[in-house]
């Protein structure tokens, strides 16, 4: 149910086309949520009919032409709802942590350079990061609602910083790990 609500968020920090927000969602709420374009484009239809957003007015109808959408007051009603309403957190779910259980059972190969693979896409992830929070959220950007946004930032920082922390850890102890034992093939 989240999908709808990151795009009444991005539509009331700014009246967006789809595609605009299919551009905005790759470069910032993309990040922490993400939706392809074909979910974006469906879920504006849904929240359309449904009476949260409008069209806004053009001056000629022009067949092709892109809209632009903006959040009614029903749609910001219901972005407060969503907001304010207690929410537990989700269990993590990481496809790299099931394979490192299986590889527990059938075998550790191809997984040390995944692991390695994995560190160099979150380090890369940091810098990106970080790159932002020096260009965006410098002195002067102090209103409640820069605060806010990086906060969210932050978030993705220490997430970064956590998974290069716990991959490099993990590839210690790979280094420790005793040789595989041969299979058994009299069976």
């Amino acid at each position: 149910m989240s999908l709808p609500h990151a795009i009444l968020t991005a539509l009331l920090e700014k009246p967006s086309s789809g595609l605009e927000l299919t551009r905005r969602f790759d470069r910032s709420i993309g990040y922490f949520w993400s939706a392809t374009h074909q979910q974006i484009y469906r879920e504006l239809g849904r929240l359309e009919s449904d009476g949260l957003i409008r069209a806004l007015p053009t001056a000629q109808p022009v067949r092709g032409q892109k809209k632009s959408y903006e959040v009614l007051p029903a749609g910001r009603a219901e972005l407060a709802r969503w907001t304010s309403a207690p929410q537990d957190p989700k269990p993590v779910r990481d496809v790299l942590l099931l394979r490192l259980r299986a590889a527990a059972v059938v075998g550790t190969e191809g997984i040390e350079a995944d692991l390695h693979r994995h560190l160099a896409l979150h380090q890369g992830q940091l810098a990106e990061y970080l790159e932002i929070e020096k260009r965006d959220f410098g002195p002067g950007s102090n209103s409640a609602q820069d605060r806010i946004r990086h906060l969210v930032l932050r978030a993705g920082i220490d997430l970064e910083t956590f998974w290069i922390q716990w991959l490099t850890h993990a590839l210690d102890a790979f280094d420790d790990l005793p040789a595989p034992e041969e299979p058994d093939v009299r069976r």
